[in-house]
């Protein structure tokens, strides 16, 4: 099973998420932040990943934290889940639309860790969401997923509607790479073999 529960308490957080690769995209997230949770039911349901995330961070600070930190241990989970990595695609991309913005993602399920960030959020803030930490996420996820991320913007004006559409991006990307490939569902998709 491609599953599994993780707990990561800091000074500064104490999040646990629990997510399932093999699911139907089922979520229960509840960070503390408004805009964040909406994102991160967003990732579940285009993944077809269950998650379910509780975070309680020191949002009397600002939301950075419990963000980037949500990011780690998200990151962590699907790693432990992935395991060897055997069967699977391993690489998805994704050209998504929403309204005015258009959104790129590719990304390989390496364990080589990169983030390629192009992409212009044009207001500070999504509400009261403090929209740098858009990127902060998606490098805390790729950093400790081992995932090699390509993230562009090809166009937007509306800051909501361009973040969104990263994370609805990556996750049908992610969907595609998490996928087991029939012809090789016993091998791991790399000719080192190994990931």
């Amino acid at each position: 099973m491609r599953q599994t529960n993780l707990t990561r308490i800091t000074a500064e957080t104490d999040i646990t998420v629990e997510i399932n690769l093999d699911g139907t995209g089922a979520f229960d997230n509840e960070t503390g932040v408004g805009f964040f949770d909406h994102m991160l039911d967003q990732l579940a349901r285009h993944a077809l990943i269950d998650m379910k995330v509780r975070a309680k961070g020191d949002l009397h600070i600002d939301d950075h934290h419990t963000v980037e930190d949500v990011g780690i241990a998200l990151g962590q989970a699907l790693a432990e889940a992935l395991g060897d990595k055997r069967g699977i695609r391993r690489y998805g991309a994704c050209l998504l639309p929403m309204d005015d913005a258009l959104v790129r993602c590719a990304l390989d399920l390496s364990a080589r860790p990169f983030l390629v960030w192009n992409v212009n959020l044009p207001t500070d803030r999504i509400g009261t969401f403090d929209t740098e930490l858009v990127r902060e996420f998606f490098q805390a996820f790729s950093t400790h997923g081992g995932i090699t991320l390509h993230l562009d913007m090809l166009h937007g004006v509306n800051s909501h509607h361009i973040a969104e559409a990263c994370f609805k991006s990556m996750a049908r990307a992610l969907r595609d790479a998490l996928e087991v490939d029939p012809r090789k569902a016993d091998e791991i998709p790399s000719t080192k073999g190994a990931l």
